[in-house]
């Protein structure tokens, strides 16, 4: 998985031994809620009150089949030392299942969502620290929630060839996270990934852009690549976006246009080849880059 893979498993080493740090000390606070000892005494007294009301006694072998829930905690997390993440993901499932209410139910809702990003079950991955948010909105992780929900998405970016959906899903997952925790290394790590997002949706309107402009469809690619200039004007696409709004306004007749295209391309990025290429262009046709202030390509500038 990359980058991606080492950003989140420096994230998870982190959470983990915090984790880990939570399930072993917190075996002694936690030893008066698994011994049994005061609980059995009250359940004691309440089956006998309720058999001497004629009540039905309830069903203590269920009960007696949960396993404490430290222990549960701690057979995932050694499952998931081992790389075995499936099993991870369903005993830490088992730890929210049988102790729902306890502290360590809430961390394994988290845990659950990084093991199933670690196999790659990234719908799974999403399905749980989704959960996780909405239950506990204010935890000090949901943070890394977020983070690992677009990282999920970024993870399923495809070629630009393809649908461009998770795409789409992780720039917006990204984004959210570096405006909500822009100070944490989740934020910094979201806008960089987010850059790289946006360059392939670019990349994506450049393809089709360049497949209506080889065909003669010069104002479907006008329009394809008007979105990267307007849309995505920070990205690596934009020179060339340039450059093809040049080559298509001439096509079409359109000489300010496609002036000001080459103008504004030369302003922006005057040591770039597709600049040279734009003058050269021009040039067959007796002209020169010229810059209409009343363009939409300037005032998008």
């Amino acid at each position: 998985m990359g980058y991606a893979a080492t950003a989140s498993g420096n994230a998870f080493r982190a959470l983990s031994m915090a984790l880990a740090l939570v399930a072993v000390t917190g075996c002694s606070s936690m030893s008066d809620m698994l011994d049994g000892s005061s609980t059995s005494s009250t359940s004691s007294t309440t089956v006998a009150a309720a058999a001497s009301d004629g009540a039905v006694s309830p069903d203590m072998a269920a009960a007696e089949k949960t396993e404490p829930v430290a222990n549960l905690y701690n057979k995932g997390l050694d499952s998931m030392k081992s790389g075995s993440y499936k099993t991870a993901a369903k005993e830490f499932a088992e730890v929210e299942r049988q102790h729902p209410y306890s502290k360590l139910a809430t961390k394994a809702i988290l845990m659950q969502a990084y093991a199933q990003y670690q196999r790659n079950a990234y719908d799974e991955a999403i399905n749980a620290a989704n959960r996780f948010i909405t239950l506990h909105p204010g935890h000090r992780d949901a943070p890394y929630a977020y983070y690992l929900i677009a990282l999920s998405y970024y993870e399923q970016i495809g070629d630009v060839k393809r649908d461009q959906t998770a795409t789409k899903k992780a720039l917006a997952s990204l984004e959210e996270v570096s405006r909500r925790y822009p100070d944490t290394p989740y934020g910094a790590d979201a806008a960089a990934k987010a850059v790289l997002a946006r360059d392939h949706l670019a990349g994506k309107e450049m393809e089709v852009g360049r497949y209506y402009l080889k065909r003669g469809s010069y104002l479907a690619a006008v329009n394809r690549f008007k979105t990267v200039v307007i849309g995505y004007q920070t990205t690596t696409q934009t020179p060339e976006a340039l450059y093809r709004l040049t080559e298509s306004y001439m096509a079409l007749g359109v000489r300010s246009e496609a002036q000001t295209a080459a103008a504004v391309l030369g302003y922006n990025y005057p040591n770039s080849e597709w600049y040279k290429d734009a003058y050269a262009l021009l040039q067959t046709g007796g002209l020169s880059p010229s810059e209409n202030k009343e363009s939409w390509i300037s005032r998008a500038f």
